[in-house]
């Protein structure tokens, strides 16, 4: 890929995601974030010729992967570049009523965190970016240099759920003051220095949080989630699955609530002896209790002990 470092992507929870979307030799199935290929070739291998899978990544390193590791399976596999929010449209395009399956696997790549120019990871120098998708306009460098120390405090609060986001902030915009904050390794000394030494955590670097919490910005990550979770419930076929891997508590806690809301959407007050909004519950939630990564795949692959799978399968009356 133009010498560029090959696209390495260990799937996460590969057998209990793909065993959990229940895939038919001849259904209908949605990768929303397709990576290395690594998920949409185990589903693949279990359709037949009749079967069909669409992949979407917004990353053209990841598209030109996925078109190389499932070439063998090209009778069934389209690979469009394009965000899982964008699930409606994609369908539409592909004049496809109904998937009977769709995974999504939320968070950054190994690969986009092992790459240095794409300005994701704390430990080595590079431009500020943390794009996904590399032709959106906001990068790192933008929010870092240009957004009120308010909005800093409230991203690296929020997204990053650091008790010293104040703090962080505060320094942030000390710093730019005196030159523009413009590589990785430039931001990622400032939440050592704002963080007092008694309060970092042995096992964590100070600025992963940091990191997390802009990268989420830059990417829109949460809004996104929750406004896809909603439209892809509502194109399961019945008895179709929606599997979601997530890496971190608040996408966790998103994706947790928009499957209790399809399951049960009703707003009456609870003393209402009978439903009377009209809402109607979309399915079941198959997993009462997410999957993790047992032992062996966390030993294999550190970035995987964050990992939780969540599946709701859709129920039509």
């Amino acid at each position: 890929m133009n010498g560029e470092k090959k696209f390495d992507h260990i799937p996460v929870l590969l057998k209990q995601a793909v065993d959990g979307l229940a895939v038919k030799s001849d259904g209908t199935y949605l990768d929303g974030t397709v990576g290395g290929g690594g998920h949409s070739e185990e589903i693949a291998k279990r359709l037949s010729e009749n079967g069909r899978l669409i992949c979407l990544d917004q990353d053209e390193e990841a598209i030109e992967a996925a078109k190389e590791r499932l070439k063998p399976f090209s009778d069934r596999v389209t690979i469009i570049k394009s965000n899982f929010a964008e699930i409606k449209k994609v369908a539409a395009e592909q004049k496809i009523k109904g998937f009977d399956g769709i995974l999504i696997d939320i968070g950054v790549s190994s690969h986009q965190l092992d790459t240095a120019g794409r300005g994701f990871s704390y430990l080595k120098d590079a431009p500020l970016d943390m794009r996904m998708d590399r032709s959106a306009p906001l990068t790192a460098k933008d929010v870092v240099n240009t957004y009120p120390e308010e909005e800093l405090f409230r991203i690296i609060k929020d997204y990053g759920e650091e008790r010293f986001a104040k703090n962080i902030a505060k320094r942030i915009c000390e710093e730019r003051k005196k030159a523009p904050i413009e590589t990785t390794l430039q931001l990622a000394a400032i939440p050592a220095k704002a963080i007092p030494a008694k309060y970092r955590e042995k096992h964590t670097n100070p600025a992963m949080r940091t990191f997390q919490a802009i990268r989420i910005e830059v990417n829109d990550e949460l809004s996104i989630l929750e406004r896809a979770l909603e439209e892809m419930t509502g194109l399961l076929n019945d008895k179709g699955r929606l599997a979601v891997i997530t890496f971190h508590s608040l996408e966790d806690r998103i994706v947790k609530n928009a499957f209790r809301t399809a399951e049960n959407p009703c707003t009456c007050p609870p003393q209402f002896p009978v439903c009377v909004c009209g809402k109607k519950s979309r399915g079941t939630v198959i997993t009462k209790k997410p999957v993790t990564p047992g032992k062996e795949e966390t030993e294999e692959n550190s970035r995987a002990h964050s990992a939780k799978l969540r599946i709701f399968e859709r129920r039509k009356d």
